[in-house]
């Protein structure tokens, strides 16, 4: 069995920095190429995919539980079990992604007006979450996969997938929007079908690599007598990490919501910002990500000191190239955020933030780094409720009282963030440090 503890960082967290960045763009891909075709076309997509990510939450309870899981167990040198594993957390997913694309399609008009979309967007929107839920399950299961295939060491598998989701989006996008079944003049509801197609053929693309690369097996067979233990773990250490992701989803529509107040300059200033940073997001995802694999299969195999040695280590590296990624995107902000606007007073203001940036990305690193590395220990519930407490208590609050209250606008809103970020990253890495994640693995070599 390939030993993945000793795989190098670098080696796991490039694939998973392309495959991020391959992912988003997936998602932008409708949009971006609607935008020619028809302005209230993109809007109502927009809008449908609102919905769509919010339900598609559901999924990360599983998917998230699988990765602690199937690395603790390789960890642990447990082969035995994986078959009844990856049966398990397939079957699991898809019974609820299953549920969720029934309530998407059954009650799509009814999410649509809960989002008070306008009504000239409404049968566009419905038209494209009517045929793209049907296929959601495909999204929920790919994802299962992936986690496999990272926690196995072959995080280029994925990688490979979402590009090819990624050309078969766009060459199915053209060929409804402008290419030679343009004719047929199905504008969104081809989009929709482009959209599908690409998550079916990366579902069969997933399952291919799964039986030929991983050698793994998923069979009904399995599932009989049902495996309470296993189904008990994910939910377990899914529910937690599923949990915290709803409250930070709901409290940014919180914060959203606070800058829409503010006005249309804070509102084009939020997004020019967040465009800016993305790229340092996804880097401290890919090694975080990186990280957690490698820390999942040393504590399975109760090798604690290696797994604290090595996320120290990632993080040292992890903070020095975000806090310069960070430092380099304000000082070229006058010049970059030139690109999207001439607005002067917009550029001056996004200026100012993106040096509060500076400050939030230390704190998002090492939250980002360790905390996932917690959970690949088995230690899900402490930064759950944590979480949930600081982004409540510090993020939303702080953003009213800074942004709202004392009218400190867009920048008292991201201080309140950064300060959100920092506090929770001096809390968990005192709780790395006195290492309270230790002993909490599901797996270990002397079961």
């Amino acid at each position: 069995m390939t030993d993945v503890k000793n795989y190098s960082v670098f080696r796991l967290a490039w694939p998973i920095f392309l495959q991020m960045l391959f992912s988003m763009f997936l998602g932008y891909a409708d949009t971006i190429m609607l935008s020619r075709y028809s302005e209230l076309a993109v809007g109502a997509v927009g809008n449908a995919n609102q919905i769509t990510g919010f339900l598609t939450l559901a999924f990360s309870i599983v998917s998230s539980a699988t990765a602690v899981i199937v690395a603790q167990y390789l960890g642990a040198q447990k082969k035995d079990s994986m078959d009844e594993i990856y049966t398990a957390a397939f079957a699991f997913n898809l019974f609820i992604s299953v549920f969720v694309c029934m309530i998407l399609v059954i009650f799509r008009f009814q999410l649509l007006a809960a989002i008070r979309i306008p009504d000239v967007m409404l049968e566009n929107a419905a038209k494209y979450l009517s045929i793209t839920g049907c296929f959601l399950f495909c999204n929920a299961l790919i994802n299962v996969f992936l986690r496999i295939f990272n926690c196995n060491g072959k995080t280029s598998i994925g990688m490979y997938i979402i590009f090819l989701m990624n050309i078969l989006n766009i060459i199915g996008n053209y060929l409804f929007l402008y290419g030679p079944l343009s004719f047929l003049h199905f504008g969104i509801a081809g989009v929709a079908f482009s959209t599908s197609i690409s998550h079916v053929a990366g579902l069969i693309a997933a399952y291919i690599c799964f039986r030929k690369i991983i050698k793994g097996k998923i069979s009904i067979r399995l599932l009989i007598p049902l495996p309470k233990d296993i189904l008990l773990k994910l939910l377990k250490l899914g529910i937690p990490a599923a949990g915290e992701n709803v409250f930070y989803n709901i409290s940014q529509l919180c914060i959203t919501a606070f800058v829409n107040t503010i006005g249309a300059q804070a509102v084009t200033a939020k997004i020019f910002c967040n465009i800016l940073c993305g790229f340092s997001i996804i880097y401290s995802n890919s090694v975080a990500g990186a990280t957690a694999i490698i820390t999942g299969h040393a504590v399975g195999g109760e090798d604690y000191d290696f797994a604290y040695k090595r996320v120290i280590k990632s993080l040292a590296g992890a903070v020095a190239v975000s806090f310069a990624v960070a430092c380099a995107n304000w000082l070229l902000s006058p010049f970059t955020l030139r690109l999207f606007t001439d607005n002067a007073e917009i550029i001056r203001l996004c200026t100012k933030i993106m040096f509060i940036i500076v400050c939030l990305e230390l704190g998002r690193t090492v939250n980002l780094v360790i905390i996932q590395s917690m959970r690949a220990a088995g230690d899900v519930v402490f930064p759950t409720v944590l979480g949930i407490c600081s982004m409540w208590g510090i993020s939303v609050v702080f953003a009213w009282i800074l942004g709202i209250v004392l009218k400190f606008g867009l920048q008292g809103v991201w201080w309140a963030m950064a300060a959100d970020e920092i506090f929770r990253a001096v809390i968990v890495f005192i709780r790395w440090q006195k290492g309270s994640w230790r002993g909490k693995n599901v797996a270990s070599k002397s079961e």
